[in-house]
């Protein structure tokens, strides 16, 4: 979680400016593609909608040429698919700033026992933020990914016995 797209130095939550509230993707091209990722993006929003403020706006913030092509020709092939025109922006990528450390991991955060654990894994608040592990727990508790899927990989997630069956129990009670 952090800030980018606008001009205003060192954004925080309180002092935003003008940029906007975003996620950075890490990813690995021999494991997904740029293209994937771009289709996963289209369809969870709604791209007909106009953005109601700066801070808030749907975009893809592209690093490069090649990015912008695949995120306009999929953007393309998604409008014709919808029948109308998408107005999420597509925008070169400004300087990326990491938000406050408290907006990193949000649900999880919630969890005592699950944190107790990632703290000892991640005495380094910088270390968790960056952990694809929490990230995908994260993930799990806001309701996204299937209880099934979650089976298959809570064991990856380095955490006890203990804990891998309250985060099985968590997200299957769904959050509320």
């Amino acid at each position: 979680m952090g800030y980018t797209g606008g001009t205003t130095r060192d954004p925080t939550y309180r002092s935003i400016g003008d940029h906007a509230e975003a996620f950075q993707v890490d990813y690995d091209p021999l494991r997904i593609s740029f293209e994937d990722l771009m289709e996963m993006f289209w369809t969870s929003h709604d791209p007909r909608r106009t953005s109601w403020s700066t801070q808030y706006k749907a975009a893809v913030f592209v690093h490069d040429a090649e990015q912008r092509r695949v995120a306009e020709r999929s953007r393309d092939r998604f409008a014709a698919l919808l029948g109308t025109t998408v107005k999420t922006e597509i925008i070169d990528a400004p300087r990326f700033y990491l938000a406050e450390d408290y907006h990193q991991k949000h649900r999880l955060r919630g969890e005592r026992a699950l944190m107790a654990e990632f703290a000892q894994m991640y005495p380094r608040d910088l270390d968790f933020i960056d952990s694809t592990a929490a990230a995908r727990v994260n993930a799990y508790l806001d309701g996204y990914g299937s209880l099934e899927r979650l089976k298959g990989e809570v064991d990856s997630f380095g955490l006890s016995d203990d804990a891998g069956d309250k985060l099985l129990e968590r997200v299957s009670r769904g959050y509320s």
